[in-house]
């Protein structure tokens, strides 16, 4: 009786579709993005949310992004804390920009409502911003994210390292042995491209758990954490000991969790819940620099959301003839609800997951799929204790897995267009180069809008283009040494 009332609800069986199938295919995506239960906390740590925080947030933002995918829009794609918008949080904003975590998420939570109102048919922005953005953009911004993710990842395994003279090199790969993290994180990455190449479902999970449980075997040394000291915060901060190590050893060796701290509730956030609403008293002396992360978040969670949804959806025949989504109204306001409550409780913008496919690969057609999803990822919150021990190195083989995958979508460019082939170039590479997804964007629109009008074509690109690309240039550009936005600020 009870799966009749599911049936009716969600019409999977009218859709051709199965109760069982559908609970197959949440439990297929699940697995396929499971790893951001470990990647997402382990990030975010960096900036200086306690990891049990981030893990409790990461959990509950993506079961409430998933209930209300499933349930309202009733479309099969989960949510999550999204890849590429964490990193903005913390290597854009946080070391970047030098704000506060706590004002971080109080920008994440304005963005998430204003991408809300926005998202409201009845406003009709967002359905118009995003018809206006020319498809291979949308793709492009896709495949920038994945090499975005991917020179984060290699970095954070120890295999890309800074250089005075080339900005980048690769690291000493003559040091690495059996037990250095930089190499296990190598074969477990190559595992997973074996596993993936199977159709073995949960590939980049198992293979974050078998470079886990292999470095806690052999006590490996984790590259990121000696390169990086002093980027932890409270019970992971890497203190010189004067010798040549440092005091906390566990800041640079893995080391597996104690069998009775790997079961148990994570507990309710001790600093992240509510501390958005906390940071709303220092916006006062900070007003200009909140405004402009608040513009940057919206800017990048529009672009990004548009361009995952608009990229799962055509993967999972979502996208009509007419190059629209199905239900979009209440697939993007689902991806805001869920991005207000995750900053509410300390998560950076959640969003909607590339790996969706997996489960529609699967035959998910409805939304149970995507309640399936975020039932199981409810399991974050009684496992902290095995997701707090996962070594960086390990879960950065997961980044750059993941950035593999999104890069396929480059293929769809059309690539034989000049006047294309160059804002979709900048927009792809301008991500890694810059370490910033919204920088990759910007210059990809203005890119676009300025070679159509070198070809006088001005009927080509609509008004919202052209308003977007004058703001960007306003925003990135001015007299002086700041932007025009700051330029004017400090005029009054």
């Amino acid at each position: 009786m009870e799966i009749e009332a599911l049936d009716k609800y969600f019409g999977y069986t009218e859709k051709g579709s199965s109760f069982e199938t559908e609970i197959r295919a949440g439990v297929a995506t699940f697995l396929t993005m499971a790893y951001i239960l470990v990647v997402n906390p382990a990030m975010l740590s960096l900036a200086g949310i306690p990891f049990d925080d981030a893990l409790f947030a990461t959990a509950i933002a993506a079961f409430i992004g998933c209930m209300v995918m499933g349930l309202w829009a009733n479309l099969p794609f989960a949510l999550a804390p999204g890849m590429g918008l964490n990193a903005f949080f913390v290597f854009g904003v946080v070391f970047t920009m030098g704000a506060s975590w706590q004002l971080a998420l109080a920008a994440v939570f304005v963005e998430g409502i204003i991408f809300l109102i926005i998202s409201l048919p009845q406003v009709g922005w967002r359905s118009a911003l995003m018809d206006s953005i020319p498809k291979d953009l949308k793709i492009a911004t896709g495949a920038g994210i994945g090499m975005f993710l991917a020179i984060i990842g290699l970095r954070e395994m120890g295999w890309v390292i800074d250089h005075p003279a080339t900005l980048v090199s690769l690291g000493p790969t003559g040091a690495f042995s059996y037990d250095h993290g930089g190499l296990i994180a190598m074969v477990a990455l190559l595992a997973i491209a074996v596993m993936m190449a199977r159709g073995i479902k949960g590939a980049i999970i198992y293979g974050v758990l078998g470079a886990s449980v292999f470095g806690w075997i052999v006590g490996a040394y984790d590259p990121w954490l000696d390169n990086n000291a002093g980027l932890g915060t409270d019970g992971w901060v890497c203190i010189p000991d004067g010798n040549g190590g440092y005091v906390d050893p566990s800041c640079v060796y893995a080391a597996a969790p104690d069998v009775a701290d790997i079961f148990g509730f994570v507990g309710l956030p001790t600093e992240s819940l509510g501390a958005a609403f906390g940071a709303f008293s220092t916006i006062g002396d900070n007003f200009g620099d909140f405004i402009l992360i608040m513009v940057a978040f919206l800017f990048v969670d529009i672009f990004d959301t548009t361009g995952t949804l608009y990229s799962v959806g055509r993967q999972g025949g979502y996208v009509d003839e007419d190059d629209s989504l199905e239900n979009a109204d209440e697939a993007f306001m689902a991806d805001a609800a869920a991005t207000i409550v995750g900053a509410a409780v300390g998560t950076s913008t959640t969003t909607t997951y590339i790996e969706s496919a997996a489960g529609v690969e699967e035959g998910g057609k409805t939304g149970l799929t995507a309640v399936t999803v975020g039932v199981l990822m409810l399991s974050g919150l009684f496992l902290a204790g095995l997701f707090k021990a996962i070594p960086q190195y390990a879960a950065a083989c997961a980044l750059v897995a993941i950035g593999a995958m999104m890069m396929r979508q480059a293929a769809d460019i059309d690539w034989a267009d000049k006047e294309m082939a160059l804002p979709a170039f900048l927009t792809i590479v301008m991500m890694p180069f810059t370490y910033s997804i919204a920088i990759g964007i910007a210059w990809g629109v203005v890119a676009y809008v300025a070679i159509k009008m070198g070809m006088q074509k001005f009927n080509e690109v609509s008004p919202i283009m052209y308003g977007l690309a004058a703001f960007l240039i306003m925003y990135y550009m001015g007299p002086g040494d700041g932007s025009t936005f700051q330029w004017i600020a400090g005029q009054f």
